[in-house]
Order: structure tokens, then sequence, then C-alpha cells
């Protein structure tokens, strides 16, 4: 089996960061900055830019999840989400396929059953009107 790349990794860190400050009830960059090794600056971009972004990030998440609202959801679920759409909208350099897999595969590794088609189908449903934004 391949090791995961370096951007993987960086997604994985950025998830553990959103969910210790969700759990901790502190900002995104309160848990950065509690860190005694300085993440690297991919860590950092991600949950600075999902801390900045929120608000547009939840409401586009919260329009595409039938059934679903943001505090019904897994907070793993929505960590994912925020981070996939945080690079659908902001990181057109990242193709859609990578965002999507590698959101998924982390839902499926750190959340429920269930997470990572969910993931897969709010994070495709969002594609179309995250990526056309930045065209």
């Amino acid at each position: 089996m391949s090791r995961p790349d370096e951007r993987s990794d960086s997604r994985e860190r950025a998830l553990y960061l959103l969910y210790e400050a969700h759990s901790k009830g502190i900002s995104p960059s309160d848990a950065l900055s509690l860190q005694v090794l300085e993440p690297d600056e991919m860590t950092i971009d991600l949950v600075k830019g999902v801390e900045a972004k929120s608000e547009q990030l939840d409401a586009a998440i919260a329009g595409k999840a039938k059934g679903w609202t943001l505090a019904r959801m897994p907070v793993l679920d929505l960590n994912v989400l925020r981070l996939g759409a945080f690079e659908l909208s902001e990181r057109p350099d990242v193709p859609v396929a990578v965002v999507l897999d590698e959101a998924v595969t982390l839902a499926k590794r750190f959340s429920t059953d269930d997470s990572g088609k969910f993931v897969n189908g709010v994070l495709s449903a969002l594609v179309s009107s995250l990526r056309t934004e930045q065209a």
C-alpha cells in the first residue's frame, strides 16, 4: 500500500486541529497557536482558510445537505465538508476529483460508516456552484 503524500497528511492535520478547536471551544487560530511544533504551511492555510470563510462554507453546505442541519451533523463530517468546500472554492489548482477523494477518505477513516457517502454527496452537489464562482 502506498503511503499518503504530504498534502494528504496536511489535510488530516487540519481536520485534527479543526476538531480540537471545536472540542475545546476555541477558535481554529487558537488551536494552531497552541501547537508545540508549528504545522506545515498547507495545514495552516487550510485551518485559517476554513476559519476565515466559515460562514460562507457553512451556508453552502447547509444549502446542499438535504434533510440535515449543521448542528445535527457529526462534528468530523462537518469539518471534512468545510475542508472540502474550502478547497473547491479557494484552491482551483486542486482537481475536483482529488478534493472529493481526499474528503471521502477522511470521512470514512475518522467518522461514521455512512460518512463517506454523505460527504461525497454534499461535496459533489457543491462542485458546480463553488468552482464556477472562481472562474
